[in-house]
């Protein structure tokens, strides 16, 4: 397994997770549906929404098979797909200079995205500060459709 524990910029709201070779936009992919699971995509790319618009905590999971469920540990969890061609991932907030956002070698092909989403309660009156948490688990597996396992209350 490899473990990374990252603090990104979610400007507008989001951060990214692509292969580095893909040149999908996620700005059309914000439908009504994207937006209420917190979760867009487009080919080679998942855009994961964010209840503030600061440096969040992000830990990302590179496993080799699917992980354990433990929805009731968190607010929300949605799954994707992830294809990755490049064998390179990168992790980055939307407007991070690209040449320097988090890379993680990987073997190529299709990857499963878990993000779940903890704390989103928590934030301060005026949404600044607030113990909101991210994590992504990623390993190889079958594509499929996104998926929402636990729904944030609304």
């Amino acid at each position: 397994m490899k473990s990374f524990d990252l603090s990104l910029f979610a400007d507008y709201f989001q951060f990214y997770i692509q292969d580095e070779s893909a040149t999908g936009d996620l700005s059309e992919a914000w439908t009504p549906e994207a937006t209420d699971r917190l979760l867009a995509i487009v080919p080679g790319m998942v855009g994961i929404s964010t209840v503030r618009n600061m440096h969040v905590p992000v830990s990302v999971q590179v496993l080799e098979r699917e992980p354990d469920h433990d929805s009731s540990d968190w607010d929300h969890v949605v799954e994707a797909s992830l294809d990755v061609a490049s064998g390179r991932i990168v992790i980055a907030g939307c407007t991070d200079y690209f040449p320097d956002a988090m890379r993680i070698e990987t073997e190529p092909g299709t990857y499963r995205v878990r993000v779940s989403y903890g704390a989103l309660d928590t934030l301060s009156e005026d949404g600044l500060e607030g113990d909101d948490h991210y994590r992504l688990q990623l390993w190889p597996a079958p594509s499929i459709a996104v998926r929402v396992l636990k729904q944030r209350p609304t």
